[in-house]
């Protein structure tokens, strides 16, 4: 018997296959990472192994590749949430849970389409609080699914742990019949849990009497046993807990790992059989996922046509209207790159790109020029997919479609960011929303966030936990190992204190984790059948359906990703061209301003057409004044065109292409080139064509591509293998290609350099040359694109900066802190700023003309309070009828849902009513008095009641008109105080507007240099550095901290923006009587750089403005002179003492006397005044001291 019961074992022992495991994909639940789970597997001697995650499939193809490449067998599942009732309830009977837990493994490929589409649903149709499905789902899509009655939170254990046996088992004969017998198993586990002896109990009787099968799983959550606190501290993280705190999420017992088959016979040595079962289960389960095999839309041509005639007529016009008589080798080109797009498969994705953005351009919704390697088509500039003459610039197809290597051609397009929902509806209104969705993307756990996450979990002071996280490097694809291994402070605390160690060993075990899911921003999934037929779908933050698997993925599974931009430039370039467009229609066609413009572009002015070699525009460039110029607005970029001085389109392309990390160091080679032609040297005569546009550098990779294709024979296609080799430094291709670049390659056509009379040196270093750029060199296609919108925004800025500087204000209307930097630029220019106006304003920020020339108005739709069809209402009714003449007229023509106390105050506020009678002060006070009046009046019209004031004539009305009181308007700081709470931003000036020399004087940065750059990320100033900043004081929010000590949040806010200043006990304890509400002061202190957020600074001294040391200077011609004075000047010196200090310079013998500490004095104008009448104004001076200097 014992014999037996052994054999049983071991063979148990071998056949088991773990059906219950949760991924990475159980988002903050489960931390098996899927490369380590499959090692893990592999080492344990299991050949099969399943992916259940919590309701989603996000790590199916994962999985699925990763146990493929292993030799283990993937079985796809889900642990799925069925709903009590119906998946469409939101609400639930008494004592019912929301949902109930159940396992679903794919049995086949029917069974895998079926399993996606039960996924699907729990997202689009059930989600409520939870992806929740049913049992009519389950019923619908049975087909090929094995089903697992789940944990403790499955219908079934969940019956039976209340004691409610019967109930149980009915439940079970339920979901058999749905599966059908031999699909539904009853789930054993055992993880130490007292409730699942129970449950165990009762499912052994239940299979006795049913004859369902049993199976035993663990509840596999991370993948080693010692994973068990790093996963504990998981849970924290998700639920933001700590693990101090008793009532939380805790995973009881620790045995939620990957355990041994071995391990599992010893749990279950009761139940053979359902260790046995689940080996069986692996068997029947064989899912074939299909790569690379495209799933391309069809577009619907017109009648008698075929997909590739359309597109062929298409062309053949698109070519004529590009170029009138096209040359031959121009057709040559174009029939080229057809009949590649034809062998490829691709015709009628072309045709559903030109087809979108056709319905762009026929419906005033602005498209970019072109992005991307696109730009090197012909076929794509024929179509108006691009905008970028190929020929012209010297960009190549192959670049983009490459007839030696199939791959989805990638076309994204830049669209007007606040018009690129239209183009996706249309696309989603054409082919039905069914088969148009949107892409998910994972947000992970980082290497400085998760250490951050770690310490918060276990408690451990702030200030430690960011002293950590500040050791790790802030570079692109930094990790804990690499900061580890690069950082010998970190390693050493590592070393040496335990405390850190843990800190870290946890935080790298959580580390690369997906934290949560979000919309990527531009991808669109266009499919030939509904989606759900080839990936899951789940839902996004703002319940958009989206896909369940990555853009990567689902350009291996063959599915057409198209990425549909929101680029605000194209939506600035476009109202600033209607801005100007609108006043040149109002021009007399005889004025000096309309003929300018008719010869500068013509009129109207359409953007597309101007003049690309325009001397002002590349003067504007080089001039380094190009705020608001795409790309090119950086502090480092306008340096760099100081440095450049760009001629033509060319060195803005280069341009664009240099200025990034890595070929930054070519910059001067570049420059050096260009400002001397003559020093460019070429290794051979072949690289001058190629090289003479970027002065002997190799800028972009299509320059690799055409140096192996003209000095080696290569052809277009290969010479690409050739660069992407080079780019992803694949060693053994890139030393095969040297030989074949070198000597030639007979068998497979390439003539190679030596038969081209190169020498065997040069091609060498040529090739050298290559390698080393090709690490950074970019894509000519897109700096080309990228570069005609940099000039397209620098022509508007040279020739029309009000309108431009208008358009750019308004997008970024809803970011005042970006508001206040271009008012800033604005003032610069010597362009004014209005208030908004409810007589001349609009909802954007708008141009008011005069003989003084153009203003900016500052948009109506800035004022708090204000929703758009109030604007529309008032805009409206003001074209209709005329301007408003007063506060009165202003109220009796709008109805009282558009006019209120609230908004008239916040009118007044904003200045939107100076141009009206009457100071801001004055509105204030009468305001109320004038709408309760309207209010009567309207009241009595609706009654047909007369009022007194119908009887009166014009003389008699005068009198009971309502009069302003004769008050004065708000001081200046107070009328600023008010525009900035009603419009978030000063308009009419600026509290620190009289102190700019003072700040720029004394301070090392601006608040903009502590916010995180578009491009980057990342702030200007450095973690750490030393900063003074100059200010006012606008918020203080003071703390007790734990030691019961005060403590300080200031908000300092300058010119441009505002940083929050750290105060920490002692230094609040010593400067608590500076902290004052508007006060202006200086700030000294280190930059602290937090993840995610603007730096900020942690306070080390401040000084007040007026606190700030002066020196006051008076010249003598000579110590003579001086000493004549000596006498007189002590006694009127006397008068004013204080705290500057005076100090005497004889200029003749260039001497300077200091009067000292007992003898400093208070400079006021009524000493000042003395001064330079008995000595002449040229010979008194007062010096502010630099902060610096303190």
């Amino acid at each position: 018997m014992d014999v037996a019961v052994s054999f049983s074992l071991k063979e148990a022992v071998m056949n088991f296959t773990h059906l219950h495991v949760h991924t990475e994909y159980s988002l903050l639940d489960g931390s098996s990472k899927i490369p380590e789970l499959i090692e893990r597997t592999k080492e344990l001697g299991m050949d099969s192994i399943a992916i259940t995650d919590h309701g989603v499939m996000y790590g199916v193809i994962n999985f699925y590749k990763a146990a493929k490449k292993a030799g283990i067998k993937p079985i796809i599942g889900c642990e799925v949430y069925v709903a009590p009732g119906s998946r469409k309830d939101r609400e639930n009977n008494a004592g019912e849970e929301r949902y109930h837990h159940l396992v679903l493994l794919a049995e086949n490929n029917k069974g895998y389409e079926n399993l996606m589409k039960i996924v699907s649903k729990g997202f689009t149709e059930g989600f409520y609080y939870k992806p929740r499905v049913d049992y009519e789902v389950l019923q619908t899509y049975h087909e090929g699914i094995i089903a697992l009655s789940a944990c403790l939170a499955g219908i079934v254990a969940t019956n039976l742990k209340r004691g409610f046996y019967e109930e149980a088992k009915k439940e079970a004969l339920r979901l058999e019949e749905i599966f059908g017998k031999g699909n539904f198993f009853l789930e054993l586990q055992d993880h130490g849990i007292p409730e699942q002896a129970t449950v165990n109990q009762g499912l052994m009787r239940m299979h006795q009497e049913t004859g369902i099968d049993l199976v035993a799983t663990n509840d596999i959550h991370y993948i080693n046993a010692e994973d068990q606190q790093a996963h504990d501290i998981l849970l924290c993280i998700q639920t933001q807990k700590k693990v101090t705190d008793e009532n939380r999420m805790r995973y009881d017992g620790g045995q939620y790992y990957l355990k041994s088959p071995e391990e599992m016979a010893s749990l279950f040595s009761y139940a053979l059989e359902a260790l046995e079962n689940t080996h069986k289960i692996a068997e029947r389960c064989n899912v074939e996922i299909v790569f690379g095999e495209y799933k391309l839309p069809k577009f619907p041509v017109p009648d008698g046509y075929t997909a590739w005639e359309y597109l062929q007529m298409l062309c053949e016009e698109g070519l004529k209207k590009r170029y009138n008589t096209p040359s031959q080798e121009l057709v040559e080109r174009m029939n080229y790159e057809l009949k590649t797009i034809h062998d490829m498969g691709f015709v009628d994705y072309f045709l559903i790109v030109w087809d979108f953005i056709k319905y762009a351009k026929d419906n005033d919704i602005p498209v970019g020029p072109g992005r991307g390697s696109a730009a090197g088509s012909i076929v794509s500039y024929a179509l108006e997919i691009t905008d970028i003459d190929p020929i012209k610039y010297n960009l190549l197809f192959e670049r983009f479609l490459n007839p030696e290597r199939l791959t989805m051609p990638d076309i994204d397009i830049d669209f007007c960011y606040e018009k690129r929902q239209k183009v996706i509806d249309y696309v989603v209104e054409k082919y039905g929303k069914e088969k148009v969705v949107q892409i998910v993307t994972f947000g992970t756990m980082a290497a400085k966030m998760v250490i951050r996450d770690v310490g918060r979990v276990l408690d451990l002071p702030y200030s430690y936990v960011d002293s950590i996280a500040k050791m790790i490097p802030q570079e692109l694809g930094m990790t804990i190992q690499k900061a580890l291994d690069t950082n010998k402070e970190l390693r050493d605390l590592y070393e040496n204190d335990e405390q850190t160690k843990f800190l870290i060993d946890i935080s790298m075990r959580l580390e690369g984790l997906p934290r949560h899911t979000s919309m990527h921003a531009a991808g669109v999934v266009i499919s030939k059948k509904a989606v759900d037929e080839y990936v899951p779908l789940s839902k996004a933050a703002d319940d958009k359906i989206t896909t369940q698997y990555t853009m990567t993925t689902l350009e291996e599974l063959g599915l057409l990703k198209m990425d549909f931009l929101g680029l605000r430039t194209l939506t600035v370039i476009h109202d600033a061209v209607e801005l100007i467009n609108k006043r040149l229609k109002n021009l007399d066609p005889e004025s000096e301003a309309y003929k300018k413009a008719q010869q500068i572009h013509g009129v109207p002015l359409q953007i597309d057409k101007i003049n690309m070699a325009d001397a002002n525009v590349y003067q504007l460039l080089s001039s380094g004044k190009t705020e608001g110029v795409f790309q090119l607005e950086s502090p480092g970029m306008k340096n760099f065109m100081k440095e450049l001085k760009p001629e033509n389109i060319e060195d803005v392309i280069a341009g664009i292409s240099l200025y990034r990390p890595g070929p930054m160091d070519f910059i001067p080679k570049y420059i050096k080139g260009k400002k001397n032609k003559d020093s460019v040297t070429y290794d051979c005569k072949e690289l001058e064509p190629i090289l003479e546009p970027t002065y002997g550098c190799i800028v972009y990779q299509e320059q690799v591509m055409q140096i192996v294709r003209d000095l080696a024979g290569y052809s277009y296609g290969r010479s690409d293998l050739v660069r992407r080799a080079m780019a992803k430094k694949k060693a053994d291709v890139m030393a095969t290609e040297r030989h074949n670049f070198v000597y030639g390659n007979e068998e497979e056509g390439v003539k190679g350099c030596v038969a081209n009379g190169i020498s065997e040196e040069i091609a060498n270093r040529i090739y050298d040359e290559m390698t080393d750029f090709a690490k950074y060199a970019f894509n000519k296609s897109h700096a080309a694109c990228y570069a005609v919108v940099s000039y397209q925004t620098a022509f508007l800025k040279c020739y029309y900066p009000v309108e431009f500087m208008a358009a750019l204000m308004t997008s970024v209307l809803d970011n005042s802190t970006k508001v206040s930097e271009y008012i800033m630029t604005c003032r610069g220019m010597g362009i004014d700023i209005l208030p908004p106006d409810v007589n001349e304003g609009e909802g954007n920020f708008s141009v008011s003309y005069s003989e003084e020339g153009g203003k900016i108005r500052y948009g109506l739709s800035a004022i708090k309070g204000l929703g758009r069809p109030i604007i529309d209402s008032i805009v409206k009714e003001r074209e209709k009828n005329g301007i408003y003449k007063d506060l009165k007229d202003f109220a009796m023509r709008l109805s009282g849902k558009e006019v209120n106390k609230r908004t008239i105050e916040n009118f007044i506020k904003a200045g939107a009513f100076d141009t009206m009678k009457g100071n801001r002060k004055q509105k204030m006070l009468v305001y109320g008095q004038i709408l309760e009046e309207v209010s009567r009046e309207k009241k009595d019209g609706i009654a047909g009641q007369m009022s007194i004031m119908d009887f009166l004539g014009g003389a008699e009305k005068e009198q009971f008109e309502i009069h302003y009181p004769k008050v004065e308007e708000y001081e200046k700081e107070e009328r600023l105080a008010m525009e900035k709470e009603v419009l978030g931003i000063y308009v009419s000036g600026h509290p620190l507007e009289d102190y700019t020399e003072l700040l720029n004087k004394n301070i090392t940065n601006t608040t903009l240099d502590f916010l995180r750059k578009e491009d980057t990320n990342e702030p200007m100033v450095m973690d750490g550095s030393k900063v003074v900043v100059g200010g006012m004081i606008t918020s203080i929010n003071v703390k007790i901290t734990r030691k019961n000590q005060m403590m300080a949040f200031l908000t300092l806010e300058d010119l441009y923006g505002t940083v929050e200043v750290v105060v920490f006990a002692r230094q609040y304890e010593a400067n608590r009587n500076m902290f004052t509400q508007d006060r202006k002061v200086f700030v000294v202190g280190n930059v602290a750089i937090d993840e995610e957020r603007p730096a900020k600074i942690l306070l080390q001294k401040i000084v007040p403005f007026e606190q700030l040391p002066r020196e006051l200077w008076l010249q003598f011609a000579n110590k003579a002179e001086y000493e004549k004075e000596e006498a007189f000047l002590a006694d009127m010196l006397q008068q004013y003492p204080g705290e500057a200090e005076l100090i005497i310079y004889c200029k003749q013998e260039n001497a300077r006397k200091y009067y000292g500490q007992r003898n400093k004095i208070a400079i006021s104008e009524e000493l000042m005044k003395k001064l330079e009448e008995k000595y002449q104004r040229e010979n008194v001076k007062v010096v502010e001291k630099s902060i610096e200097k303190l």
